[in-house]
């Protein structure tokens, strides 16, 4: 299981804290593990069907201080694991085992499951029936049969009813005779529609019989898969003991106790990372660095791309992880680092009742759940105490610059709100794309609409979904597409961010798309889930680490912004170029 490099990795140094997991740039060492890792998954060629639907991996560089080797060389080796099962099996030899491998033949799991796949098997049978089928089906129409010969029947009763009022008004001297006898026709006619109205209702009631007794075994048997399933989840996810880096050992459903949804999603404890700490606390190893890469086609919803890093997913794995890293000195997050904390906020345009901010790429509109982390509003407030309003109209991602309109009193921002509200407002951003979007599939203009909702399982991804995702609308112009060799001077993975020689080659030739957006709608990460879907360009947007690969910045810019006056009712229009205008052109 213990993997050790092939290559000399002495003159890398180790890293001084364990990887962030949530947000990070992959160490050296890390790179080397992946692309060894890589290697391998293609040298199977048994797999290259499955694997071609896309899977997530991991690597985990470890520190063997037990005995393994006396080689100091050696003494730094990696560990490969993948995320859920592989061909069936949870266990390969190249790569970690699982935490609990609920696949075993002889497991509580297996055996379990084929009762419960017995269960579903016969509500199928029975939902499926032609005995249920054709008495649901003649209930049906028997009941719309019903339906109208009863109501035929109250219209010849009222039809009756009104032929004997005029009767009555026409001979206003009736005898007592033909008044009884005008009595006793109405009486029979009513027991008449009674009995027939007892006879359906009878019918009826046979058949409903008939049906419930389908309905209630289905409903038992759906009630016992339920409690089954509840239990069997239970008695699994207490098998996932977690262990962490102070020896601490929690279950599954403990560690979940403290979060919002309190029981553990499916796959939880399955994903790579969690494996491959497992197992390296087990057998006495450091853990030093970690990555995650994609290998695959990207899955229908969510965005990852063949062979490209990504962060650990926040549903399953980051409270898991917050449990397992305890006893590492791990990272801080980058996000919480104020990088604009000396530099003035750049105001475009300003007068008595609103202004126009450049946003810094890395600052957040808004402070969000942390009300000290460092943001455009704080920084407004401040220099605005008598500002009415929450002031900020509209916002852009930490991660994008440019135009961010501002009210100065709460009526303004009303006025601003209901522009943005009925689309009168119109927004224009310039982007950078990490490589080259086919012309002859999508051609130099477009418009791209793909529905969005956030992924419940990884905040803040943002997945398309045409059930539960809302409407989003981007439309598009493609400015040019180039090639440009960089140097290491100019590399936007250059060594601060911690890539080595190996990853900088393979980012030497890179191509680019510049492009402009023209979002009709401001759904959250609208511009850059756009770019990056296959359903969409195709391309992520370079320095997206969200949806494609991490660079010294994500190249979006709100570069204009067009709006009529709340005061005065003219049009503004506010332009700012962005600063990396010209690096790509």
């Amino acid at each position: 299981m213990i993997h050790f490099f092939k290559k000399p990795v002495s003159h890398l140094a180790l890293p001084e804290k364990f990887t962030y997991p949530f947000h990070y740039t992959p160490h050296p060492l890390c790179v080397l593990a992946a692309e060894e890792v890589k290697e391998y998954i293609a040298s199977r060629k048994e797999w290259q069907e499955e694997l071609a639907s896309g899977k997530m991996f991991g690597v985990l560089i470890v520190q063997t201080d037990n005995g393994i080797t006396n080689n100091e060389e050696n003494q730094i080796a990696y560990l490969a694991a993948f995320s859920g099962n592989l061909a069936g099996k949870n266990l390969h030899p190249y790569f970690v085992p699982p935490v609990y491998d609920l696949l075993q033949p002889e497991g509580f799991f297996k055996i379990e499951e084929e009762q419960i796949s017995a269960i579903n098997i016969r509500i199928r049978e029975l939902e499926n029936s032609s005995s249920y089928l054709n008495s649901k089906e003649k209930w049906k129409i028997e009941t719309e049969q019903a339906k109208a010969v009863l109501n035929q029947a109250k219209a010849e009763l009222k039809m009756a009813k009104e032929a004997r009022e005029i009767r009555r008004q026409s001979s206003p001297e009736f005898s007592e005779e033909e008044q009884a006898s005008l009595i006793r026709e109405s009486q029979y006619q009513k027991a008449e529609y009674k009995r027939l109205e007892k006879e359906w209702k009878k019918r009826l009631e046979e058949l409903e019989t008939e049906v419930r007794h389908f309905d209630i075994e289905i409903e038992r048997l759906k009630t016992e898969r339920k409690e089954r399933s509840a239990a069997l989840q239970r008695k699994l996810f207490e098998q996932f003991r977690m262990l962490n880096a102070q020896g601490e050992v929690k279950d599954l459903y403990t560690i979940f106790e403290q979060t919002v949804q309190k029981v553990p999603p499916a796959g939880a404890g399955e994903c790579a990372l969690p494996k491959l700490l497992q197992y390296a606390y087990l057998h006495q190893l450091k853990p030093l660095a970690m990555a995650e890469f994609w290998w695959g086609d990207s899955p229908k919803n969510e965005i990852r791309h063949h062979g490209y890093y990504y962060p650990s997913c926040k549903g399953k794995c980051e409270p898991i992880l917050q449990h397992m890293l305890q006893g590492l000195e791990v990272d801080e997050n980058p996000l919480l680092n104020p990088v604009h904390e000396e530099e003035e906020l750049e105001i475009v345009f300003e007068d008595e009742w609103l202004l126009v901010v450049n946003k810094p790429a890395g600052m957040l509109s808004v402070p969000g759940k942390a009300e000290d982390r460092d943001s455009v509003y704080h920084r407004l407030k401040k220099k605005y105490p008598e500002a009415t309003g929450p002031m900020i109209v509209h916002r852009l991602d930490m991660a994008t610059s440019g135009l961010l309109l501002v009210a100065k009193t709460k009526e303004v921002h009303r006025d601003l709100q209901a522009q943005f509200a009925n689309r009168s407002i119109k927004k224009r951003y310039v982007a950078v794309l990490d490589g080259i979007v086919l012309s002859e599939r999508t051609g130099s203009t477009g418009r791209i609409e793909l529905p969005l909702c956030l992924n419940p399982l990884d905040r803040p991804r943002q997945m398309v979904s045409r059930e539960h995702g809302k409407e989003a609308i981007t439309e598009y112009q493609i400015i040019s597409e180039s090639e440009r060799i960089t140097s290491k001077s100019e590399n936007t993975f250059n060594e601060s961010n911690r890539i080595d020689e190996l990853e900088r080659s393979i980012n030497e030739s890179r191509k680019y798309t510049r492009i402009i957006f023209y979002p009709l709608t401001g759904r959250t990460h609208q511009l850059r889930v756009h770019a990056a879907h296959p359903e969409g360009l195709g391309c992520p947007i370079l320095g997206d680490e969200l949806y494609g690969k991490k660079a010294d910045r994500l190249y979006l810019h709100a570069e204009y912004i067009e709006f009529r006056h709340p005061i005065y009712g003219d049009i503004l229009c506010i332009q700012k170029e962005a600063d990396f205008h010209k690096k790509y052109d």
